[in-house]
């Protein structure tokens, strides 16, 4: 079962990035996606841990849930899960779709984690939105593990550094600070774009080179939806980019955390990904991936992997 939420939020920075300008400081609307089974989505469950996933620059909450007539049902990330019976929130970031923002340069990465922790108090306390309501109880998180992608795994590890108030961490093609010649040539090419005012800038100068970024192995409809979707990044999370990665590397995540990358993810020439806290630490590399791991072929290993680490944590937790 799935249901449309949303919460109330403010757009302004707690964290250690720094935001030049600074961000609005008004409230605004996130939406998302809720799905799984049923009987949690109703409030009939009491508390579960919740799954929230996070995207990257350029994609959105499609990218977790892609669905369409040439789209694979192993692409649909979100929905696999819950049918493992996980609770899942596919949360579209200010910005993007559901979530818009009129003025891109008016955020930053660091009030994107700030908005996302408040999204996860929501869930705990169940004060937020449900669309068609049913009578039961709103349902709310017990414990909750991050999913980011790229750009959303830096965002998932600042909201976790800053407010210790998640159980677990899957980090997917996390940013790296061994970039690509082709993912400096599109942050070059974004910097550019934002230094004329334009307020957004788009993630891969043309489709090509946004394919470039994501796959390696996904199936042509799956990289055609992509396209299809895509959307531009806000200047203010381009701009703060830098100090969110070396900010979000530098502090201390003390919870387990999934690292997880494809062997062949043109975006990157390292991983960057360091062990701080003590916490547990895992890899999983998967040949022939790119980035946009669930949407590649490798989308069923890359869940069995995610399964397998969540399933490995406390019972509670799961």
């Amino acid at each position: 079962m799935s249901r449309e939420i949303s919460f109330d939020v403010v757009n302004h920075n707690e964290t250690e990035v720094a935001c030049l300008p600074a961000p609005d400081g008004r409230p605004h609307t996130l939406r998302a996606r809720l799905i799984g089974p049923a009987r949690v989505i109703e409030g009939r469950n009491g508390s579960e841990t919740f799954h929230v996933l996070v995207h990257d620059a350029g994609t959105g909450g499609w990218f977790w849930n892609l669905q369409g007539r040439r789209v694979g049902r192993e692409q649909d990330y979100a929905t696999r899960l819950a049918e493992k019976g996980k609770t899942v929130v596919v949360l579209d970031r200010l910005g993007y779709d559901r979530s818009p923002l009129r003025d891109g340069d008016a955020t930053c990465l660091g009030a994107q984690a700030t908005m996302l922790g408040r999204v996860v108090q929501a869930l705990y306390a169940g004060l937020y939105e449900v669309s068609g309501r049913p009578r039961a109880a709103t349902p709310h998180a017990s414990h909750i593990v991050l999913h980011g992608h790229g750009t959303g795994a830096t965002v998932a590890r600042l909201e976790a550094a800053t407010y210790s108030d998640v159980q677990a961490l899957v980090l997917m093609s996390p940013v790296s600070t061994s970039p690509s010649r082709l993912t400096l040539e599109t942050l070059r090419g974004q910097g550019m774009v934002c230094a004329q005012g334009a307020g957004f800038a788009p993630y891969g100068k043309t489709a090509r080179s946004f394919r470039r970024l994501l796959f390696a192995s996904a199936p042509v409809g799956v990289q055609r939806a992509a396209v299809r979707l895509r959307n531009s990044t806000p200047c203010g999370d381009v701009a703060s980019l830098p100090s969110s990665v070396l900010a979000a590397q530098g502090q201390a995540v003390d919870v387990p955390t999934l690292v997880l990358s494809g062997r062949a993810d043109a975006s990157r020439d390292g991983d960057g990904i360091t062990a701080t806290g003590g916490a547990r630490l895992e890899r999983r590399s998967f040949a022939g991936a790119g980035s946009a791991l669930p949407l590649e072929k490798q989308a069923p290993a890359v869940r069995r992997a995610v399964l397998s680490f969540v399933n490995s944590l406390d019972d509670t937790v799961r």
